[in-house]
């Protein structure tokens, strides 16, 4: 369906004094008509536009926190209380699991995301199945029925390095800026492999997240994450001061072609 004014469609009415809503008739027309490194939006830190994206780091373990959602007592993977040890919970809190933890922002690197817990991570692929979860799957977008000719990976570490969030990356330079991140015993990767579970798309190329030694790998992308994302990427941020309109968000690595058609 095609979101025009024939269709119906509308949008509410801008009235903050009115003590009811007013709509009025609108077409959506899309924001971009073709997609590349510069089809993005300019107030996010990343620069995709058609993407998969997975956020990790925001949980730590905690074994006891106060009223006010302060770790009290550190998880085993903190040996002190960190800056980062709040927006917690306590075991008896948790729905499904009865763990205790911390879901703000890991600035520092050290809780459970960035762990060799991923699938891939031991380099015997019979104990890392065995002892590892399976890797999250999926296959490349199509664009009316059609693969994209290239491919991208990015990751906003130098956005999470930043002073503000307490670290030492200077996103105007990239001075202080490093991949993987301090502080982090692993840093997930992205690789292809073939599909096997579903019949209908069996030999099939798929995508998988984690380490690089998936059962079935076919390709690891330099098997690092500082092989696969790449060089600082600086972008440009619209913005009144002209000194800071340009800056580094992002490590980025476009590929010249699509090495995973759906």
């Amino acid at each position: 369906m095609t979101a025009s004014v024939a269709n119906g469609w509308q949008q509410i009415k801008y009235e903050p004094t009115s003590s009811t809503c007013h709509e009025a008739p609108y077409a959506y027309h899309p924001m971009y008509g073709s997609s590349s490194e510069h089809t993005r939006v300019p107030w996010a830190a990343h620069t995709y536009n058609v993407a998969f994206s997975d956020e990790i780091g925001h949980f730590e373990y905690c074994n006891a926190s106060d009223e006010d959602g302060i770790c009290t007592d550190p998880g085993s993977q903190d040996g002190t209380l960190d800056a980062d040890d709040d927006v917690c919970f306590n075991a008896d809190d948790s729905l499904l699991v009865a763990i205790g933890g911390c879901i703000d922002t890991d600035i520092d690197f050290d809780g459970s995301s960035y762990g060799l817990n991923w699938p891939g991570t031991g380099p015997n692929r019979g104990q890392d199945q065995k002892y590892h979860p399976t890797p999250v799957v999926f296959t490349s977008p199509l664009f009316n029925g059609q693969n994209y000719s290239r491919v991208a990976f990015e990751t906003d570490l130098p956005r999470i390095e930043a002073a503000d969030f307490g670290g030492n990356c200077d996103r105007f330079t990239g001075n202080g800026c490093t991949n993987p991140p301090p502080g982090a015993a692993f840093y997930p990767i992205y690789s292809t492999g073939t599909s096997t579970g579903n019949p209908s798309a069996n030999g099939h190329c798929i995508w998988q997240l984690g380490g690089p030694d998936i059962k079935g790998t076919t390709n690891t992308f330099g098997g690092t994450s500082a092989a696969e994302y790449g060089p600082l990427l600086f972008s440009f941020y619209p913005g009144p001061v002209a000194a800071t309109r340009t800056r580094t968000n992002n490590y980025h690595r476009t590929l010249p072609n699509n090495p995973c058609p759906a």
